[in-house]
């Protein structure tokens, strides 16, 4: 009875795992689109843009005021009357400026954010193709054992009819192993590149995301992957880094330090402006120390400059911005500079890419697999022998492998390019968009 309670359990428990651990299937674009709301790290980095919010509220502040009180005591102040009130320290041409610097730095974030997003972006189309990649390099595998069994059984059929010697069967049946533990490794990377997947997804649903089991090699899927066609007429390199430039998020980033340079020196220069502070209050002289016998009621007012910059006038500081200012315009020439090569080299690579890739359709692809059909006729008929059957199709089979590789190669080509152009609806023609 303890065993049965025991099986009991352990089906419940998997049960409730697997109810848990819902697979879902997505497109590309849904994909991108979930990591946006729900991954976690680009959640935390919200965070970081309420802070910068509150900090402009923070740099706009009035100081707070201060309650003052004279009180003498003893003979030498029975005549002096008492007071109670309130000073107020008034800034002087800094609380704009600090309140222009905060918000400065807000914007700076915003960047900064807006550029983890769509890197977010780039790592799941890439992380997508990689998977869809993996999943078709399996699916070929698994064909071309469908067709080495096949050969076996032509094999033993050739052997058992004594028109073929029995290596052939023992030739068919190690070609057919070998490709056993191949499969096993390409569901292995199915897995790593499951796993990759939803690595860059990253939330907190118990969700497993699953690419769409597309035909990744024989159907026409760049539409859907949102990338070219490789017998696009690509222009020049020149024309693609100089659109390309517009939108980098490294330079409008940089451009936006040097904003938050110059309001920097703006604020330390104007902390040499003295502040302004103004007292107030109520005064009285008890009766008894005055020569009517009556309490004198009163007020009083006072105005001071403080913070006058006599002793220091923050010149170390005040240096060290305008250095900064030009570290940071260096900074900029600099980016640029390294924007338009990453750029060049990366449109260069994806026209590689393409070139490849058309290789492969026009000139590798086509008739292969009709080369295979006749050899495998041919050796039923007993006009080629195992071994080169066998090499042949060890040599489609590399083909097409190379074919997937190509064509992910292609996809990730692109994405790396969009990444350098820091725009995903990037388009290298006005057809494609």
């Amino acid at each position: 009875m303890k065993k049965i309670f025991t099986a009991i359990f352990i089906l419940i428990i998997l049960q409730t795992y697997a109810m848990g651990n819902e697979t879902q299937k997505v497109f590309l674009n849904e994909a991108i689109e979930i990591a946006l709301q729900n991954n976690i790290d680009l959640e935390a980095n919200k965070i970081d843009l309420t802070v910068a919010k509150n900090k402009v509220f923070q740099a706009n502040r009035l100081q707070n005021p201060s309650i003052e009180t004279f009180y003498f005591v003893g003979n030498s102040g029975n005549s002096e009357p008492k007071q109670i009130g309130v000073s107020q320290n008034i800034e002087i041409a800094k609380r704009n400026a600090r309140k222009k610097l905060a918000t400065s730095e807000l914007n700076l974030l915003e960047k900064n954010y807006d550029y983890t997003a769509f890197d977010l972006k780039m790592d799941v189309r890439e992380a997508y193709i990689n998977l869809v990649a993996a999943k078709s390099i399996l699916d070929t595998l698994e064909q071309q054992k469908q067709l080495q069994e096949e050969l076996f059984k032509i094999a033993q059929n050739r052997v058992k009819n004594k028109k073929a010697p029995e290596v052939d069967v023992i030739q068919a049946e190690i070609a057919l192993n070998q490709l056993t533990t191949q499969i096993n490794s390409a569901k292995m990377d199915v897995k790593k590149a499951l796993s990759a997947f939803n690595k860059v997804i990253n939330t907190t649903e118990n969700i497993t995301y699953d690419s769409m089991d597309m035909r990744f090699l024989e159907e026409n899927n760049f539409k859907e992957m949102n990338t070219p066609p490789p017998t696009t007429n690509f222009p020049n390199t020149e024309d693609i880094v100089k659109k390309a430039l517009t939108k980098r998020f490294d330079i409008q980033i940089c451009k936006q330090e040097l904003d938050i340079s110059n309001k920097n020196l703006t604020v330390l220069t104007r902390q040499k402006i003295p502040d302004f502070q103004i007292m107030g209050g109520y005064a009285y002289t008890p009766g008894r120390h005055t020569d009517s016998g009556k309490t004198e009621h009163g007020a009083w007012a006072g105005a001071s400059l403080t913070n006058i910059p006599l002793f220091y006038n923050y010149a170390p500081e005040i240096n060290n911005a305008i250095l900064k200012i030009r570290q940071t315009e260096l900074k900029i020439i600099s980016t640029e500079n390294k924007a338009k090569k990453d750029i060049a080299t990366a449109y260069e690579k994806f026209l590689t890419a393409a070139e490849n890739l058309n290789h492969y359709e026009q000139k590798i692809i086509k008739g292969s697999e009709h080369l295979i059909d006749v050899s495998k006729e041919s050796y039923e008929k007993g006009e080629t022998d195992i071994v080169s059957l066998i090499v042949m199709k060890q040599s489609y089979k590399s083909i097409i492998i190379g074919y997937a590789q190509a064509l992910a190669e292609y996809y990730n080509s692109w994405t790396n390019l969009l990444r350098e152009a820091n725009d995903e609806n990037f388009s290298l023609t006005n057809e494609f968009i």
